[in-house]
């Protein structure tokens, strides 16, 4: 159920009109299904309406005349409040509509339950779906009723009229998302022929620039330098920035005056000292030293990527937040990264996913400084040449956002839990473009077959129980590929191959094959250690063993009971 609720100043205009069958002609057999004493006079079941209908206008009035001689009226005395059921719902009675009116009159403050001197008020159905609440503010003991925050205590009422009824339930939000463009702004988008209000297309730009700067002077400056963004800048006199606001120049004012945002406008996380507070949260990227390599951002980022829903996992919501929106940045940024292909669905799924970055949950944006420090040297790097490297990238954050629906949905953030869905369907369409052709390009590369055959038994050996679901996989090709190549490389591909399966259940994946070929062309990248390295790492190993063989409460490793197996998660792709 949805209430609609607004404040006037003529009780007997709003009467008429929900009284009104000639007009309004969707209006039918419009009568009165519950009131302030279940006493009130009903125009829509009388021979005499026009009597009966100003009788009810004077007793709904009754008391803001008491109060207007004492010139305690409030000016806009009418509460009106519209609750519509969903569609899909079955058809209310005349008793179950009074009862949801009562109860949102007393859940709002107009007519507290147990109160006598409640407001007057009327509920009126002119409709199958919908009823209208009209209401005096004047209380009978002539002060104003206390109807604060009305909107949300109403939402919240509805909500478990909803639960109790069994009718539909509506996704609602916890007053963190982004304000939405007016009617008057879409509008004028569509007359000047553009897809998205200015809001909007500014707030994507205001995101991007926040994902790419390293310091508040470079967001200052990025936002100064992007065309069609006019921007200014407000400073403390000790030139440090305290804030900052934005403008589209294709949209202006009838004065030829430009729109300007200030960032919170454009969204509650854009507001200039949240911004301050992210930026001051990136972990520098280690410079390059003579004779090593410069770590990957990519794969630093994707590593940092495939740890969050373990993070999601824990009991600090705060840090858990903060995780959240470093990876809503890491979507932001893709964009300016991918091929123009690419770039429309990535846009599309970093947009939706900007709203399960957000909720009434502070984030401690210190606990997700690598994955910030990550994506900003990936903006600073030459586009990846081919998608494997974003494939890679994209694998991981299907595991992220299905986390972020889960744990959103365990906090009752159901708004936050729809933008999650609607963005995995985005990374999923951007996923199949990415990952073709680097795949493709794999699987030409198949060595020869008494390699596979051996690429084949090490399956079966470490990861018994998917082996021939991904044997059977199209991907398994570019996989034996991957295996080869981390072989040549000097690396153990068991080694690798229990890794991989360690770090990822392969349970709910449609394609178990391409899981591992990411991963596993992602770790084989490292160099390998050295066979010094190995000895040493199998000989601190092997004296752990011996050590807990040798203490007299070491357990019984040959009798130890196996772990329970974890149930299959939602299934990814």
């Amino acid at each position: 159920m949805i209430a609609k609720i607004s404040n006037g100043k003529d009780t007997a205009g709003l009467i008429r009109y929900l009284f009104d069958t000639k007009k309004a002609r969707d209006h039918t057999d419009p009568h009165l299904v519950a009131s302030w004493d279940g006493f009130a006079p009903d125009p829509g079941r009388t021979d005499d309406f026009d009597a009966t209908r100003k009788l009810l206008v004077a007793d709904l009035n009754l008391h803001v005349k008491q109060a207007r001689r004492l010139d305690r009226a409030p000016e806009k005395y009418v509460w009106h409040c519209s609750i519509r059921a969903a569609e899909s719902d079955r058809l209310l009675s005349d008793e179950e509509w009074a009862d949801i009116a009562h109860r949102v009159v007393a859940a709002t403050g107009i007519a507290p339950d147990g109160d006598p001197d409640g407001c007057r008020w009327v509920a009126v159905r002119h409709a199958p779906d919908h009823i209208h609440i009209a209401a005096t503010k004047v209380r009978s003991d002539l002060s104003t009723a206390r109807h604060w925050n009305d909107y949300l205590t109403a939402d919240r009422e509805l909500a478990a009229i909803e639960k109790q009824y069994g009718l539909f339930r509506v996704v609602r939000g916890d007053r963190t998302a982004a304000k939405r463009p007016t009617r008057a702004e879409q509008e004028k988008a569509r007359r000047s022929g553009h897809e998205k209000p200015a809001r909007e297309r500014l707030r994507t730009t205001v995101r991007t620039a926040v994902a790419a700067a390293s310091s508040v002077e470079e967001f200052v400056h990025l936002l100064s330098h992007i065309d069609g963004v006019l921007v200014e800048v407000v400073y403390f006199p000790s030139g440090d920035v305290r804030g900052y606001r934005v403008a589209a120049e294709d949209t202006t004012t009838a004065d030829h005056e430009p729109v300007w945002f200030s960032g919170y406008e454009l969204s509650p996380d854009l507001s200039f000292p949240k911004i301050q507070k992210r930026l001051d949260n990136i972990d520098p990227q280690p410079a390059g030293q003579p004779g090593r390599r410069r770590p990957n951002p990519w794969y630093q980022a994707t590593a940092a990527t495939e740890r969050i829903p373990h993070h999601l996992d824990q009991t600090d919501d705060e840090a858990s937040q903060a995780h959240l929106a470093a990876f809503g940045e890491a979507l932001d940024a893709l964009p300016l990264l991918a091929s123009q292909a690419l770039r429309p669905q990535l846009r599309e799924a970093a947009t939706a996913f900007e709203r399960a970055t957000r909720s009434r949950i502070r984030a401690e944006h210190h606990h997700a400084r690598a994955l910030r420090g990550a994506v900003r040297a990936m903006v600073r790097e030459p586009a990846p040449k081919d998608g494997a490297i974003l494939a890679m990238f994209l694998d991981a954050a299907f595991l992220v956002v299905i986390a972020a629906a889960r744990w959103h949905q365990l906090r009752h953030h159901d708004q936050q839990v729809a933008a999650a869905h609607q963005s995995l369907l985005h990374l999923q369409a951007a996923y199949g473009q990415a990952a073709a052709a680097p795949l493709a390009a794999l699987a030409q590369r198949q060595p020869p077959q008494q390699v596979v055959e051996r690429q084949i038994r090490r399956l079966r050996q470490v990861v018994p129980e998917h082996a021939e679901q991904v044997i059977e996989d199209p991907a398994f090709a570019a996989l034996t590929v991957a295996l080869a190549q981390a072989e040549a490389a000097r690396h153990n591909p068991e080694r690798l191959l229990q890794q991989v399966a360690d770090q990822r259940a392969l349970d709910d994946a449609d394609s178990p094959a391409r899981v591992l070929t990411w991963r596993i062309q992602r770790l084989s990248a490292r160099s390998a250690p050295s066979a010094r390295a190995r000895d040493a790492a199998q000989a601190r190993s092997t004296t752990r063993v011996d050590s807990a063989a040798q203490r007299p409460d070491a357990p019984d490793h040959t009798t130890a009971t196996a772990p329970a197996p974890q149930p299959p998660q939602a299934r990814r792709r």
